[in-house]
C-alpha cells in the first residue's frame, strides 16, 4: 500500500467520496468493502481495478449491460458450515441457492462478452463452476421456500397419510355436523376453527349433550368449542404424523447441509466475488455521476491533468446547478514543482486539493473527472499540509505543527513523492517563516520530489522563477471587476491585489495609501507590476480568444464558398454537357427533316431507306462501343443532370409565382383608383388594353376591338383614364 497519512486522506476528503461511493452500492458487504478502500502505490494492484471499473463503466452506456449482482449475504450460513452436526435453516439454502444462481449468470454472461469485459471474465473464470449446489437445493425446497413433497419417499408417504387423515377429520367432522344439526345444540354459528382444528360451536347449556373434547370458549361464554368424539382418534393419529414430518424435515435439511458443507470456501469466494461486483458497480454510477474515465497512466513520472473536476464540489454545484471551473495543469522531470499564487478566494487552494484527490482516487482504483488526453503517473509517497491544524489538546500552534510536519515531510521526500502545501510558511514573522520555506523548498528540489503549493511570498515566487525545473503559476483574477476567474494559468506569479481588493470592499483611500507608505516601496512596486503584467495577459488572453474565433469563422466562410464554387462548377459542367447533346440532336434531326421532304416528294422508298442508313452508319461511326455498365452510368447521369435542370425550372418558376403573389399583394395594398366609362385598362396578369363600354356594380364590359368581355372590376388595373 501506498504511505499516505491518515490526516492526509482526512484534509484531501477522500473519506467523504467514499461514502459516496458506498451510498451506491447495493448490498451491505459492498457499503463495508467501500468505506475501506485504500490507495495502492503498484500499478499491479491498482491497473487491475481500475480497468474492472472502465469496463463496468462502458456496460452502463451499452445495449450489453451487466446482469444485475444482488444478493443476500450469507456470513452466518458460513460459519455454521464451518461448524460439525449444525444444521442450516431454509431461509439460508434459499439465500444460497440465489447466490449460486446469480454468479452462474454472471459467469454465463461475462464468457458471452469476454471481448468487451476482458477483465471481469478473467475474475468471474477463476471461480469453480458448480452446478451442484443449485440443483441440490432445488431438489429439497421449492420457490416458496417449502421442503418438497418429494425430498425423500418417507416424506412423500407421510404427506400422503397425512392427506387421507384430513380427509377422515373432515368427513366425521361433516357427519357430527349433520348429527347435530337438526337438534337445538348448536349456536347460530354452527362450527369454528380453533388451534387449527374444526369444532363445534355448542351453547354452553348443552355441552354436555355433545360428546367430544373442549377446546375452548367464546369471550362471554356463551359458546363452548367442542371437537366432536368421532374426530378425536383421527386428530391424534394426524398430531403423530406432522411430528413425525417435522422429524423427517429435519433429517432432510441436515442431510442437505451436510452436502453443502464441502463447499462452503467455494461460497466464501462466490460472496466475495459478488460483493466486489458490487463495489465495482459503485464505483462505475459514481464514474457516471462525477462525468469521470480512465485516463493513460504513464511510467515516466508525467503528472497532466486536462480539464479536472473536484469530484466533491462538481456534485455539489450540479445539484446547486451552478458552474464548476476545471484546472489544467502539469507535472513532469523538467517541471517538478508548481509555485501558484494570487488572492485569496481565487482558487487556490481548490486546485491542490484538486489534484491531491484525485491521484488518491486514481491509487485507489477509482476513475476520476478529466478529459480523456490527461496522463498520470504513481506515486510511492503523497504528503499533505492544507488547513488550519491547532491543536488544543497537544498544546499545538498551527506553525508548531506545521514545522513538526515539515519535518516529518524532510524525512520522507524523495522522486516518488508527491507533497501538497497550502499558504506555505506562514504562521510565523513573514520575513523569518519565508526565509524558512524557501530553505525548505530547496530541499524538497534538490531530493527531485514532485508538489505542489500556495503562498502570497513573493520571496518564494523569486526562487520559483530561478530554479530550472520550478515554474511559477497564478490563479487568474479580473483586474477590473476584482473578481476571479478561476483560471490556473503556468508561467508567471500572481498579484495578492491586496491593496485593490481592500479598496473595492469599501477600505477608505487614504488608509490603504498609509499602508503603502508603511512598506519597502520596492515591494509595492514588484506587486504592482505583478499586478499590471497580469491584467495585460487577461486582455491579451481576450483578445487570443476573439482573434481565434475570427479566425475560425473565417475558415468556415472560406470552406463554404469553395464548396459552393465546386457546386456551381459541377453545374455548369453538367449544363454544357446537356447543350452538347441537345444541339447534335438538332443537327440530327434537320438531316433526317431533310430526308423526310425529299421523300414527300419523289416518294422513293429505297431513296429513302439508303439516305437513313448513311446517317445511321455516321452517327455510330462517332459513337464508342460502351458496356452495359457505362450505358447505365452514362443514362443514370443523364438522369440526374435532367432532373438537376428540373429543379432549377421548377425553382425559376416557384420564385416567379413569389414574386407575382408578392406583386399582386403589393397592388392590392395601394388603393385601387376608381374605374369609369371610357377607361382605358388591362386585367392584372394580362397584356392586351381595352376600353370600358359599361360599369354595373363590381362587374365591368371591357372593348378590346374585336371583341367585348365581362369581368370583376377587382381583375382590372388602370392604364390611362378618358380622354
Amino acid at each position: 500500500m501506498v504511505s499516505i497519512h491518515k490526516k492526509t486522506l482526512q484534509d484531501l476528503e477522500f473519506p467523504t467520496v467514499l461514502k459516496q461511493v458506498s451510498a451506491r452500492c447495493t448490498t451491505e458487504l459492498g457499503k463495508e468493502k467501500a468505506l475501506e478502500i485504500v490507495p495502492s502505490k503498484t500499478s499491479e494492484e491498482v491497473m487491475p481495478l481500475l480497468q474492472q471499473t472502465a469496463e463496468y463503466l462502458s456496460s452502463l452506456i451499452s445495449e450489453n449491460r451487466i446482469p444485475n449482482h444482488g444478493f443476500d449475504q450469507i456470513n452466518a450460513e458460513l460459519k455454521l458450515l464451518k461448524i460439525d452436526n449444525t444444521t442450516l435453516e431454509i431461509g439460508g439454502f434459499r439465500k444460497i441457492g440465489s447466490l449460486c444462481g446469480t454468479v452462474a449468470t454472471h459467469q454465463k454472461f461475462l464468457k458471452k462478452f469476454k471481448e468487451y469485459y476482458p477483465l471481469l471474465f478473467e475474475l468471474s473464470a477463476q471461480l469453480e463452476v458448480n452446478v451442484v449446489i443449485t440443483t441440490q437445493i432445488e431438489e429439497v425446497i421449492d420457490r416458496f421456500g417449502e421442503v418438497r413433497d418429494k425430498a425423500s419417499d418417507a416424506l412423500f408417504n407421510i404427506r400422503k397419510q397425512m392427506n387421507q387423515v384430513k380427509g377422515k377429520i373432515g368427513q366425521s367432522f361433516i357427519a357430527a355436523l349433520s348429527t347435530y344439526a337438526g337438534s337445538d345444540y348448536l349456536d347460530d354459528i354452527r362450527e369454528s376453527v380453533v388451534e387449527n382444528r374444526r369444532v363445534l360451536a355448542v351453547k354452553a347449556m348443552y355441552r354436555r349433550k355433545v360428546k367430544g373434547n373442549v377446546m375452548g370458549t367464546s369471550k362471554t361464554g356463551s359458546i363452548v368449542y367442542i371437537e366432536p368424539e368421532a374426530t378425536l382418534k383421527y386428530s391424534r393419529e394426524l398430531h403423530n404424523l406432522e411430528f413425525d414430518e417435522k422429524e423427517e424435515v429435519q433429517r432432510i435439511l441436515n442431510e442437505l447441509t451436510n452436502t453443502l458443507r464441502p463447499f462452503a470456501n467455494l461460497l466464501g469466494d462466490y460472496q466475495k466475488f459478488l460483493s466486489h461486483m458490487d463495489l465495482t458497480a459503485a464505483k462505475a454510477k459514481y464514474a457516471v455521476d462525477t462525468q469521470a474515465l480512465l485516463p493513460e497512466i504513464n511510467f515516466n513520472q508525467r503528472l497532466y491533468l486536462r480539464d479536472a473536476y473536484h469530484p466533491l464540489l462538481y456534485l455539489s454545484n450540479k445539484a446547486k446547478k451552478e458552474k464548476t471551473y476545471p484546472q489544467t495543469i502539469e507535472l513532469h522531470p523538467e517541471n517538478r514543482i508548481i509555485v501558484i499564487s494570487g488572492p485569496n478566494a481565487g482558487g487556490k487552494s481548490i486546485t491542490l486539493k484538486t489534484i491531491g484527490l484525485l491521484q488518491v482516487m486514481l491509487q485507489s482504483g477509482l476513475l476520476i473527472p478529466v478529459h480523456e488526453r490527461s496522463s498520470v503517473c504513481l506515486f510511492n509517497k503523497i504528503l499533505t499540509d492544507i488547513g488550519d491544524h491547532q491543536s488544543i489538546e497537544n498544546h499545538l500552534s498551527t506553525y508548531s505543527y506545521r514545522l513538526k510536519n515539515m519535518n516529518r515531510f524532510l524525512r520522507k521526500c524523495d522522486a516518488h513523492t508527491l507533497f501538497l502545501i497550502d499558504e506555505f510558511g506562514t504562521g510565523s514573522d513573514p520575513e523569518l517563516g519565508g526565509a524558512l520555506a524557501e530553505a525548505f523548498l530547496e530541499v524538497f528540489y534538490e531530493r527531485q520530489s514532485y508538489g505542489v503549493i500556495t503562498t502570497h511570498y513573493a520571496n518564494l515566487k523569486a526562487l520559483a522563477d530561478e530554479l530550472p525545473h520550478t515554474t511559477n503559476a497564478n490563479m487568474l483574477f479580473d483586474g477590473n471587476t476584482l473578481e476571479p476567474t478561476f483560471q490556473l494559468v503556468l508561467g508567471e506569479a500572481g498579484s495578492s491585489f491586496t491593496f485593490e481588493v481592500a479598496q473595492k470592499n469599501g477600505i477608505p483611500y487614504s488608509l490603504i495609501n498609509k499602508a503603502k507608505h508603511k512598506i519597502e516601496r520596492g515591494k509595492v512596486r514588484f506587486d504592482a507590476t505583478i499586478a499590471k503584467l497580469q491584467k495585460e495577459r487577461s486582455k491579451m488572453v481576450q483578445t487570443g480568444s476573439r482573434l481565434q474565433e475570427e479566425e475560425t469563422k473565417a475558415k468556415e466562410e472560406a470552406q463554404r464558398l469553395e464548396k459552393l464554387n465546386e457546386k456551381i462548377k459541377s453545374k455548369l459542367e453538367n449544363y454544357q454537357e446537356l447543350y452538347d447533346h441537345d444541339q447534335r440532336m438538332i443537327h440530327l434531326g434537320a438531316k433526317i427533316d431533310k430526308v423526310a421532304n425529299r421523300y414527300f416528294k419523289d416518294k422513293k422508298k429505297r431513296a429513302l431507306v439508303s439516305e437513313l442508313l448513311r446517317i445511321v452508319e455516321t452517327e455510330n461511326s462517332k459513337r464508342k462501343r460502351k458496356s452495359a455498365k457505362q450505358e447505365k452510368a452514362e443514362r443514370t447521369k443523364k438522369a440526374e443532370v435532367a432532373q438537376e435542370v428540373r429543379k432549377e425550372v421548377k425553382g425559376i418558376r416557384e420564385k416567379k409565382k413569389i414574386e407575382k403573389k408578392k406583386a399582386v399583394q403589393k397592388q392590392k395594398s395601394i388603393p385601387k383608383p376608381i374605374l369609369e366609362i371610357g377607361d382605358r385598362v388591362r386585367l392584372l396578369d394580362g397584356k392586351a388594353v381595352g376600353s370600358i363600354d359599361s360599369l354595373e356594380k363590381d362587374k365591368a364590359i371591357v372593348n378590346y376591338g374585336m371583341f367585348t368581355t365581362n369581368v370583376s372590376v377587382d381583375q382590372l388595373e388602370l392604364v390611362e383614364r378618358k380622354k
